[in-house]
């Protein structure tokens, strides 16, 4: 292969030999970043030919989810801003009455991360740093758990290893919507910046119980906030419409799409049988608990 840039044809074949190890469930013992000349621009058409490939399939792209949303690990990677890769309409699910159940076909070593979910009711092209003009392309928010799977052995990967793997993304579970309107984007926008968030483990998820916004027994895991989603996660929507318009300028951010804006606390480990749950305070969203089944 070329130590200048990757073919058409080399890119497709990538394309084709992760998507085998994203429906089989196999691990792809050398990663992307590891072979010659391998870099964000091929990872990128990597990803773009994985998402003409699973719409030839019959499923549908349905928005994109984010990932390094903190400025140090930029510096880390040396990256310029975060990345990203699509989702689509068979691994984003929504819970019904704050409680979902969800089962992952092939998993290898799963993990789970509370985030803010965005739907958008309009393009978001401004500025990286404007998080009101980016709030006010949302039609609605929730809290959102994105479990992640890693195909690259020791959860050893690299920026690019993330674009080309479907951002780690084996589902997105949404909760209850809030919609985001005139009358209330103001108090969000400072909330999302500052509200505190809980999430636990465990305890008996009684439906009598989650109506009352709690959940007996479970045992307290980690506390997060918005600002570990690029200081809000308001802020990393802004920055990721302003990415993907300077990358792909005929394909922003659009309207209908979700956005899994960024994990909030640390990526945990978890695995068939466990419930966990995510509370947050500052800001008016619902509990929300998943069983892996």
């Amino acid at each position: 292969m070329s130590n200048e840039s990757w073919s058409h044809n080399e890119i497709e074949a990538l394309a084709r030999e992760l998507l085998s190890a994203y429906q089989t469930g196999q691990m792809v013992a050398v990663p992307p970043s590891a072979r010659p000349g391998f870099d964000l621009n091929a990872a990128y058409g990597v990803e773009t030919t994985l998402k003409q490939f699973r719409e030839a399939d019959g499923h549908k792209a349905v928005g994109r989810k984010v990932g390094y949303a903190n400025k140090a690990m930029w510096r880390v990677f040396k990256l310029e801003t975060l990345v990203w890769a699509h989702m689509y309409d068979d691994t984003v699910h929504y819970a019904d009455n704050n409680f979902a159940t969800l089962s992952i076909a092939h998993p290898r070593s799963l993990k789970i991360e509370p985030e803010i979910v965005f739907g958008l009711k309009q393009p978001v092209t401004g500025e990286p740093s404007d998080a009101g003009s980016a709030l006010a392309s949302v039609d609605w928010l929730a809290l959102g758990f994105e479990i992640i799977d890693c195909p690259f052995p020791d959860w050893k990967f690299q920026p690019s290893d993330f674009v080309t793997s479907f951002g780690l993304h084996a589902a997105l579970v949404v909760g209850q919507k809030i919609p985001v309107q005139p009358n209330n984007s103001a108090n969000l926008l400072e909330q999302l910046s500052a509200f505190k968030l809980r999430i636990s483990k465990g305890g008996e998820p009684a439906v009598e119980s989650l109506a009352k916004n709690s959940v007996r027994g479970a045992e307290f895991v980690e506390e997060g906030s918005g600002k570990n989603s690029l200081k809000s996660p308001a802020l990393c929507l802004a920055e990721l419409g302003a990415a993907t318009v300077r990358r792909f300028p005929t394909n922003p951010l659009s309207a209908g799409e979700i956005v899994s804006s960024g994990t909030l606390t640390a990526g945990h480990l978890t695995i068939a049988g466990d419930l966990w749950t995510a509370e947050v305070d500052g800001i008016p969203l619902p509990l929300l608990s998943l069983r892996l089944t």
